[in-house]
């Protein structure tokens, strides 16, 4: 393989650093997937990133293969395990093995500026697979900044805990610092469950680890939280959706000598957006970083909002922003205003002393643990049913899982399809994230704005008080 030649890698496993290492020495991109992924899923990921070798699990081997099969590509699979017919990590570095001592490897020469380093799955409001390209110099820039706030570079903490799966920027950039700034990476190949937090927690005492504001909840629910010693915790980041401040106040009452922080970053940005300590005000999520540029924009004049404590949409610009939307120009078009200021999709406010605080997400993803649904995505599955005429997607708040999806939909004259039909052809199409949890809505007519566009606002209320099967 060569320079801008393409590896994916869809498990988290302590073999995945490898790989993963190696590809950055060579030049060669790494595209990180959802391991839970369906047929169709990969079919279209495999369109977009078309690799030339997969990592993963031999449980997901068939998958792969049928989704590659579909687009004719002649790929590689590498299993971390054993498989009949497959080819395991272990006999592929054998395979390759050419005898090259670790004193006479010379890595590839690249641009770091131009050649990019990594895909990292996002997807916006159009509900397509996108994949965010950041480059070896987008890394390079934001990287010290993530530890800006300690005094003890190179080794801010001892052990930092990485619950998320490796499509996360929080994965990444954990596989990216730990040996640069000499912390051990504590990293778990299942989901990060209640109890498997715990276990990893009161086994191995990390000082750091990152949540999402729905999996700190869990931790700390009363009844359960005596069974877990938060007291290791040095630092814990809540991020990934709007972190109550009552959450942060909770945790710190549990453990009065962690810090807890606010954290806002995005797969674009190759970082987190804000630098935050101990000092920022409750519900922000930190002061300007030096490696980007802010703005705020009322979206309705396109004017910058210079006056503190009013909303706009969040715009950043900096080395650090990612290089496109992998082979879509449309899509990175459409998300960079002029002179490169990238459209984050977010409402911010700041206060007098620059602090940012998160209001909302213009965007409609839905988050569902550490998963990303896209209400389209859900609605075009929904739509091929023919007795849909139409529907719409929306999320339900969950406390222990952060949004359920709920399907609104108009039925056809005279048909007769059921709430479980739908639930099923979900469940055929989509991967387990994206199932119906929040139920189905029978509707007479979907709510529209007057540009006669779906009435967000009025959908989500709707599904909270109306009859779901």
């Amino acid at each position: 393989m060569g320079c801008g030649d393409m590896v994916l890698m869809a498990p988290s496993h302590i073999d995945l650093a490898i790989p993963f290492y190696a590809a950055f020495y060579m030049g060669v991109i790494v595209a990180v997937v959802d391991r839970t992924l369906g047929v169709e899923e990969l079919r279209g990921t495999f369109a977009v990133d078309r690799p030339k070798i997969v990592f993963c699990q031999s449980e997901k081997a068939p998958d792969i293969q049928l989704a590659l099969n579909e687009l004719e590509l002649d790929t590689k699979i590498v299993t971390f395990d054993k498989g009949e017919f497959l080819c395991s990590f272990s006999e592929f570095l054998e395979e390759y093995n050419d005898g090259t001592s670790v004193e006479d490897f010379k890595p590839n020469d690249f641009d770091p500026e131009d050649a990019i380093a990594l895909l990292i799955a996002t997807s916006g409001t159009t509900g397509l697979p996108k994949a965010a390209a950041v480059t070896h110099k987008n890394f390079a820039i934001n990287g010290p900044y993530l530890w800006s706030r300690c005094t003890t570079f190179p080794a801010p903490t001892r052990m930092a805990l990485v619950g998320s799966p490796l499509q996360w920027l929080t994965a990444i950039m954990n596989f990216i610092l730990s040996p640069i700034m000499k912390y051990t990476r504590l990293q778990t190949s299942i989901a990060l469950t209640q109890e498997h937090a715990y276990d990893l927690i009161n086994t191995y005492k990390p000082t750091f680890a990152i949540f999402s504001p729905t999996l700190m909840t869990t931790l700390i629910k009363p009844g359960d939280r005596d069974r877990c010693d938060f007291t290791s915790l040095e630092l814990v980041i809540l991020g990934g959706s709007a972190v109550p401040n009552d959450l942060i106040k909770e945790v710190k009452e549990i453990s009065p000598d962690t810090e807890v922080m606010d954290c806002y970053g995005m797969s674009e940005l190759s970082c987190i957006g804000f630098h935050g300590d101990g000092s920022s005000p409750p519900g922000s999520c930190g002061s300007p970083m030096g490696c980007f540029q802010y703005r705020l924009i009322n979206t309705e004049t396109m004017e910058d909002i210079l006056e503190p404590n009013v909303p706009g949409e969040l715009w950043i610009k900096g080395p650090g922003i990612f290089k496109e939307y992998y082979n879509n120009p449309e899509a990175t078009e459409e998300t960079f205003a002029e002179d490169r200021w990238f459209k984050t999709g977010d409402t911010f406010y700041r206060d007098a002393a620059w602090n940012f605080y998160f209001v909302e997400r213009i965007k409609l993803l839905l988050k569902y643990k550490s998963n990303q649904i896209s209400p389209v995505e859900l609605e075009n599955v929904i739509r091929q049913h023919p007795g849909v005429l139409d529907v719409a997607v929306t999320g339900i708040p969950d406390p222990e899982c952060g949004e359920l999806p709920v399907a609104c939909v108009v039925r056809r004259p005279d048909s007769d399809v059921t709430a479980q039909d739908i639930k099923d052809l979900v469940k055929e199409t989509l991967s387990d994230s994206k199932q119906l949890r929040g139920g189905v809505i029978f509707m007479s007519a979907i709510p529209m704005t007057a540009s006669t566009k779906v009435h967000r606002r009025k959908l989500k209320e709707f599904a909270l008080v109306l009859d779901k099967e």
